[in-house]
């Protein structure tokens, strides 16, 4: 059927062209597949050039004079030399596959501490040891869980035979909680430049975000210079003997000049000013609500994310005061409990105990809560339970175990406004919707008033406050209650 094998070839080409591409491309279909190795543009670009070439040298004279011999001479002349470029080009792209590094020349480490804190950027340190026999250009990448970004995102290398490489990013999360870190991606490219490939090195680590505790030495610089009226804590009038002698220190710029000892200072011609003590070894209970009703969200965060950071610095200030400090997280059943108690090794535990805690959609069990309470807390405490109330049943359940409660205990309990009920009964506007939408606003704050003073009258501490604003009353209550005497 065909005389030469220009004829056949022509017919090949022009008659089943996807057939040819096919072909082309199955070769390049198999090394991702299986090999994760990609050509990058250029070479296809390389690889392009004399398979153009080669159909145009069997297409064209062809077509212009099949008959003649000495057209067809020229045609296989110019299929030869397209050929010769064409192995030169496969000769130099094979190679340079060959030269492709392999995974296991390449060895990753992560170097980072443990723990980091919400929206500030941790420092991690890549170490990267090459095995290889030839220069390997790379382009690292670490792992980014959800919710994270990398600062570069990163780094472009090159290294030399048994070379270490070692990089720095910084990693930071958008919302607290434990994140788990399993990969360094690394791209690899070829001497020439002709592949790349992808690696993925299992490197796992885990990071641990938790609550920006920036705000306690905000508060410790505040305190240690008398200014915590800035951050909205009021100064509390003790009532009784709550200032006794402590110990002798040496007199420091913050200090009040009435507590200069004279006498020690002229012995020992150095200002001493007196410390002193207010009550210690109280305690102190916090209750965490973690479910349905805590799950509204004011910029971003939800209402345990505020009601976790303002009862840290809480239990910030009560440890510095020499009390315990305990945590019982909760939902349809405790979640996590942290035995009360003192010391600086305590901030630690409630930390750890909280920052991988959030709101679920489930009904919140309270019996349980108060039942494990009881069970485990036997010394009068100050029991501070965060929460929300939307409906009369837990309005009711809440009402009923904090009456109870305050047999034994001081229950101090922290309501969490809604910004969206307090803006729409507080809306002038005069269109018709927006009446109804304001009175029925109204109703609920007129009955959650009633719910409070219900409270109020058995007995129970009230903080109602909006969830960005409840860290100073809340701080303000506690030192009341113990410049009072209460626990």
């Amino acid at each position: 059927m065909f005389n030469t094998l220009t004829e056949y070839a022509t017919w090949f080409i022009t008659q089943a062209p996807w057939l040819v591409l096919a072909l082309f491309a199955l070769p390049f279909g198999l090394l991702a597949r299986f090999a994760r190795i990609y050509p990058r543009p250029q070479t296809v670009v390389m690889l392009s050039i004399p398979f153009v070439l080669g159909v145009l040298a069997i297409v064209i004279p062809a077509t212009v004079a099949a008959s003649s011999s000495q057209t067809r001479l020229v045609s296989v002349f110019a299929v030869f030399l397209v050929a010769i470029l064409d192995g030169v080009i496969a000769f130099a792209v094979l190679l340079d596959l060959l030269f492709l590094p392999a995974k296991k020349a390449f060895t990753v480490t992560r170097d980072m501490q443990r723990a980091a804190s919400i929206a500030v950027p941790h420092p991690v340190e890549l170490t990267i040891e090459y095995r290889g026999y030839w220069p390997a250009f790379l382009r690292v990448k670490d792992d980014t869980p959800e919710g994270t970004k990398l600062s570069p995102e990163e780094h472009v290398v090159r290294l030399n035979s048994n070379k270490r490489w070692q990089g720095s990013h910084t990693i930071s999360a958008g919302q607290r909680g434990p994140y788990e870190l399993e990969n360094v991606f690394l791209n690899v490219r070829s001497g020439l430049g002709f592949w790349q490939k992808n690696i993925t090195i299992p490197c796992r680590s885990t990071l641990h975000v938790y609550p920006d505790m920036r705000q306690l030495a905000e508060y410790a610089i505040l305190a240690r210079s008398n200014r915590l009226s800035l951050i909205g804590v009021r100064r509390t009038r003790k009532i009784g003997q709550d200032s006794d002698f402590e110990r002798l220190r040496d007199y420091t710029l913050d200090d009040n000049y009435k507590f200069i000892d004279w006498r020690t200072t002229a012995r020992r011609n150095k200002l001493t000013v007196k410390d002193f003590q207010s009550d210690q070894s109280q305690r102190v209970v916090f209750m965490l609500d973690c479910g349905r009703m805590m799950t509204n969200t004011y910029n971003g965060l939800s209402l345990v994310d505020y009601g976790l950071n303002s009862l840290l610095m809480l239990s910030h200030v009560a440890l510095t005061q020499g009390d315990s400090v305990g945590l019982v997280c909760f939902s349809d059943k405790v979640d996590r409990y942290v035995p009360p108690r003192s010391g600086k090794s305590q901030m630690n535990q409630l930390l750890h105990a909280g920052f991988d805690r959030f709101p679920r959609l489930i009904e919140s069990r309270f019996d349980s809560a108060f039942l494990h309470l009881s069970s485990h807390l036997r010394k009068r405490s100050l029991v501070v339970l965060i929460t929300s109330i939307i409906d009369q049943v837990n309005a009711d359940q809440i009402t009923a175990y904090l009456g109870n409660l305050q047999q034994r205990h001081l229950p101090l309990l922290v309501l969490l406004r809604d910004h969206r009920i307090f803006d729409a009964a507080d809306n002038p506007a005069l269109d018709q919707d927006v009446l109804y939408r304001s009175a029925a606003a109204a109703s609920i704050l007129t009955w959650r008033e009633q719910v409070l003073h219900r409270l109020r009258m058995q007995g129970v501490l009230v903080v109602d406050a909006f969830p960005d604003q409840m860290t100073s009353p809340m701080i303000n209550e506690y030192l009341k209650a113990k410049a009072k005497h209460l626990l």
